[in-house]
């Protein structure tokens, strides 16, 4: 195992690991809102999908006027005087059956619901890995840095120890150069190593929404290059089973499946269940209460003996007391309840051809689901292979800087001591400095092969 530590003092902040920075990017990457609100607004179809489900219970009340000719709503007469009238209801409409259409609909909106849900996690996933990798080519990047200072700081010692002796006319004048070269040369490449470092922290920094700028020398990772476990199918199996991009990919198929069984149930007859309440006011309604009674001429007279005498009559006496309110909806207060039901003959060819659009909707979810499974394999396979590779590579690099290593050591013996040249020296230098170079990447894409396969595998990174 090789800790990839940071090189700052104690006093410095401490180290930023790969878990900080995926912590970061889960709470601060905007590009997550998006999968987000579409799992709220799955919750919300849901919902909606639930409520359908439900008795629909609706209340209304109106107060108007009307002046003219009408009828009063309490005596049902024909009336021509201002009247203030008002109605009050409430009802009830029940679904009963239509063929399971909307709690197929339901279950539907349910499994959307938890493939958003399924989704958002896959997003979370996503994101993790893609700051995995620019977290990991952040901390390749530091080490090129760092190898190519050790590089420029090698071939100073060389450079000023050829001065000196260039200075003294002692020296050999060719060699001098060729390492004024050398020098020139790795100063450019360490030039371009810290550009390509800069880009890789700015990306990091980018995924993470970092408040502040972050110092490379702060990332620290744990770096294993025992050989990975699993095979490549057994890493599939493993996706099949618990990776929630797969998952949510089988929940859409199984909803769009739902979606032709709603669609069916629209060819069967609707029954639902009807209730209600009604009653109403009117400002024309009376009591009429008798008081007495009163004789009163009619007009009309009897003879009798060549003499006339009116006709009188008997009429009671009523007292006019307005109906209140209250009073009025009791005393009008009506019930209604049945039965309803919608057979359906001919729509427009509707209902056949939103099941013509489900089923098309269910096999485009099918061909999804088997393009993802086809696409995840072969990604697996070949992040496998190249993760092998990678580490068959660490073994090669290994042994091969170890041997340029003593190459170099003897080389420069031999060009300290005047034995060998320039040519000679660079070449080997250059030799072991491109070995350590071509070793930090592999070792690199090694782990991020395997931070790979354990993404895929549906572990946390």
């Amino acid at each position: 195992m090789l800790i990839a530590e940071s090189r700052v003092s104690a006093q410095e902040s401490a180290v930023i690991t790969l878990e900080d920075c995926i912590a970061m990017a889960l709470e601060n990457n905007p590009g997550l809102e998006g999968s987000r609100l579409d799992a709220e607004t799955a919750r919300v179809n849901f919902r909606l999908a639930a409520g359908d489900m439900m008795p629909g219970i609706n209340s209304s009340f109106d107060l108007g006027i009307n002046e003219g000719r009408s009828i009063d709503p309490f005596t049902n007469d024909y009336i021509n005087e201002k009247l203030t009238f008002s109605n009050i209801g409430l009802n009830l409409n029940a679904l009963v059956f239509n063929g399971f259409s909307q709690y197929n609909a339901m279950r539907r909106q349910r499994l959307n619901l938890k493939a958003a849900d399924l989704e958002y996690e896959a997003a979370r996933q996503a994101l993790s890995l893609d700051v995995t990798l620019a977290f990991l080519q952040a901390v390749n990047a530091r080490e090129l840095v760092r190898l190519t200072e050790g590089r420029i700081g090698s071939t100073q010692v060389q450079v000023d120890r050829l001065k000196t002796l260039f200075d003294q006319e002692t020296g050999n004048p060719a060699a001098f150069r060729d390492l004024q070269g050398q020098y020139a040369s790795d100063r450019a490449t360490l030039a371009q190593a810290r550009n390509a470092l800069t880009a890789a922290v700015l990306e990091l920094e980018r995924l993470i929404n970092a408040p502040s700028p972050i110092d490379p020398a702060r990332l620290g990772i744990l770096m294993d290059f025992e050989p990975y476990a699993l095979s490549a199918e057994e890493v599939y199996g493993q996706a099949l089973a618990k990776l929630d991009a797969i998952e949510a990919r089988r929940l859409r198929l199984e909803a769009a499946r739902k979606g032709v069984a709603s669609a069916r149930g629209q060819f069967t007859p609707e029954i639902s269940f009807f209730a209600g309440l009604r009653s109403n006011y009117s400002s024309l309604a009376n009591m009429f209460t008798q008081t007495g009674t009163e004789v009163v001429d009619t007009g009309d007279f009897v003879t009798v003996g060549g003499q006339n005498y009116p006709v009188q009559s008997e009429n009671s006496i009523f007292q006019a007391d307005r109906i209140e309110f209250q009073d009025q909806l009791d005393n009008n207060l009506n019930t209604f309840y049945g039965v309803s039901a919608r057979i359906p003959l001919f729509n427009g060819l509707q209902a056949h051809n939103n099941l013509k659009q489900q089923k098309i909707e269910r096999s485009r979810a099918e061909v999804e689901l088997s393009q993802a499974e086809l696409r995840f394999r072969q990604a697996i396979r070949g992040a496998h292979a190249d993760m092998e590779t990678a580490l068959e590579r660490v073994r090669v690099l290994e042994e091969q800087v170890t041997a340029y290593e003593e190459s170099f050591r003897i080389n420069e013996i031999r060009f300290n001591n005047g034995v060998s040249n320039s040519t000679e020296y660079i070449v080997s230098k250059n030799n072991l400095d491109n070995a350590r170079v071509a070793l930090a990447n592999a070792q690199y894409e090694y782990l991020l092969r395997v931070r790979v396969l354990e993404y895929y595998r549906g572990e946390a990174l």
